[in-house]
Formats: C-alpha cells, structure tokens, sequence
C-alpha cells in the first residue's frame, strides 16, 4: 500500500502565495503520474491541477493562470505552486495517484490512492 504524504498547506492572506508537497511512499504507484484536488466545507472534491510524466499538464478552469502544477524527478513527488490566492480556494487539498493507465486525469475515481489533505485557507 503506497503512503501519499501532502505538507505545505496554512493560513494565507488573499493576493499571497504557497507551496503545496506531496510524496509517494513508492513510485510504483504514481508511475503514471499524479493530480490535486481540493474540498471544501459542503462541497464535493474537486479538481484542481495534474501532471502526467509523459508531459501532459492540466489544470481547472478556475485556477489556470495563478497555479502551477510540477513533478520532482523520481516521478513520486509533486508539487502545486499557488500565487494570487483567493478566499475562494480555502479547502482541504489532497493529492491523488494512480496505478490504472488513462486519458483522463480530471475525475475522482481517475484515481487509486489518496493523501490525508492539508489545510488551505485564505483571508480576505
């Protein structure tokens, strides 16, 4: 069973950045490549950013242009860079991984394995 272990997460003003991390306890689990998404109080989890190692980059609608979604090298970690922050990104972000080869990486069950989440809120 592979361990996904998110860190990075705080308290942030509206118009700061952060830094989201997160690492695969076994790359053989996230061989394919490795999303974000976020949840917030009443809502479902939603997608947010996903990289594939073969070089497929996706993001949602509502954060193109502020985030940027990156891999480290050994393909067991990623990272999420968030500039321009906004109240409306304050949720619990998880990353995700998954052993299934697909073409789609925006949907919940694209997705095997779960990290516990991190906190992201912004003031306003």
């Amino acid at each position: 069973q592979v361990q996904l272990v998110e860190s990075g997460g705080g308290l942030v003003q509206a118009g700061g950045s952060l830094r989201l991390s997160c690492a695969a306890s076994d790359r053989t689990f996230s061989r394919y490549g490795m999303g974000w998404f976020r949840q917030a109080p009443g809502k479902e989890r939603a997608f947010v950013a996903a990289i594939t190692w073969s070089g497929g980059i996706d993001y949602a609608d509502s954060v193109k242009g502020r985030f940027t979604v990156s891999g480290g090298n050994a393909k067991n970690t990623v990272y999420l860079q968030m500039n321009s922050l906004k109240p409306e990104d304050t949720a619990v972000y998880y990353c995700a991984t998954r052993v299934r080869y697909g073409s789609s990486w925006s949907q919940v069950n694209d997705y095997d394995y779960w990290g516990q989440g991190t906190q992201v809120t912004v003031s306003s």
